[in-house]
């Protein structure tokens, strides 16, 4: 009998912190690897995406994670974390990061008077643009795995892991998590083939039977609006309800990984701006500068407070803002609030171009 074996119930623990507006969850566990362990940990804002992360970088002998494991529990409760039952646990998996042959379809942004315009055309559908983390889930027989946007394999949350292992047969269901659901809003692959070929309207009717195959409620088939009537009054509800935007999808097109130059199949327009940034300094009082990269370097973007449900990230780190809009003459950020850092972005994609500037104000001159 092996060591793993040996533990009926390997430990894990929930912890949170909650004072004013900060509300979040740290959760750790140790998991059996073959015949060794891994202490793994989860953490972020509570009903937010969390970041996944290991403690072990190799798995070792049962009494080192034990260790390793009661000093990350005894410090975090040191910093006024308690133990508690709530939260949501997450899925590890022991090959985090390894690279698939799996890559999403992203989208262009578009402006404001073109998204008035698509309302209107048929060969589109609509969708909301969710506020979450892009993954990919993928089941063949047992197998189950997250993939994130750059096609590294990833942790997913036990709920949506559950919700998978529930649907019959072998899939690859593109969408964005929330918390703990995934909302789903394109197939790519089922256990009779791929299906990126097919127009978007055949592969959504697809993923509806797919996810129609079993009762659960942690994968939900993103709502979509296909005639006129219906995209008016999502554009309009989504407005009202500070939703971050829509998506338009074409009717008739494959599915294509990566990003076009321009244009494309698919389209999102924003109803506030959000751009990636590498954090240039730590400053005092819990801020941070940060910089874009155009082709004359790092170009300075102002700073932005970091709320005190975050750690402060380190410099060199690739966080998300959101903003208003930015000034043209120096390229600072207005009211930029901090989400979260990036960890599926890298330095080199964290443009200038991504700016979005007051009106009137014109478009970065680039170089």
């Amino acid at each position: 009998m092996n060591a793993a074996n040996t533990i009926e119930k390997p430990e894990s623990v929930t912890l949170y912190y909650r004072e004013g507006s900060s509300n979040k969850v740290y959760q750790v566990s140790i998991e059996p690897s073959g015949d060794l362990f891994l202490v793994n940990f989860t953490y972020g804002r509570r009903g937010s995406t969390l970041q996944t992360g290991s403690k072990t970088s190799t798995p070792v002998d049962y009494e080192t994670a034990k260790r390793v494991y009661d000093k990350l529990v005894r410090e975090k409760m040191a910093k006024g974390y308690t133990a508690g039952p709530d939260g949501t646990p997450y899925q590890h998996t022991d090959k985090a990061d390894r690279v698939t042959s799996i890559l999403p379809q992203l989208l262009n942004a578009i402006e404001e008077s073109e998204a008035n315009q698509l309302v209107h055309d048929r060969d589109h559908c609509a969708q909301e643009k969710f506020d979450g983390r892009r993954v990919l889930i993928r089941k063949h027989g047992a197998e189950i795995h997250g993939i994130n946007r750059k096609g590294l394999l990833i942790g997913v949350p036990e709920p949506v892991f559950q919700s998978t292992r529930s649907i019959p047969g072998d899939f690859v269901i593109d969408g964005e998590c929330v918390g703990d659901v995934l909302y789903a809003f394109d197939l790519l692959e089922t256990s009779e083939g791929d299906q990126r070929a097919n127009g978007y309207h055949t592969r959504y009717l697809r993923l509806m039977n797919v996810l129609g195959a079993a009762m659960q409620k942690n994968i939900i088939l993103a709502e979509t609006a296909f005639t006129p009537k219906q995209k008016v009054q999502l554009l309009k509800d989504l407005r009202q309800q500070n939703k971050e935007g829509i998506v338009f999808k074409r009717l008739n097109a494959p599915y294509s990984p990566g990003r076009p130059n321009s244009g494309g199949a698919q389209l999102k327009h924003k109803f506030y701006a959000t751009l990636s940034a590498v954090v240039a300094q730590v400053n005092e009082k819990r801020s941070v500068e940060v910089r874009l990269l155009n082709c004359k370097g790092w170009i300075p973007c102002g700073n932005v407070t970091i709320p005190a449900n975050f750690q402060i990230p380190a410099v060199g780190e690739v966080v998300e803002i959101r903003y208003l809009y930015a000034f043209k003459e120096s390229n600072a950020l207005y009211q930029p609030v901090y989400l979260g850092p990036r960890q599926d972005v890298e330095q080199h994609e964290c443009v200038l171009s991504q700016l979005k500037f007051k009106a009137g104000g014109g478009e970065d001159e680039g170089c």
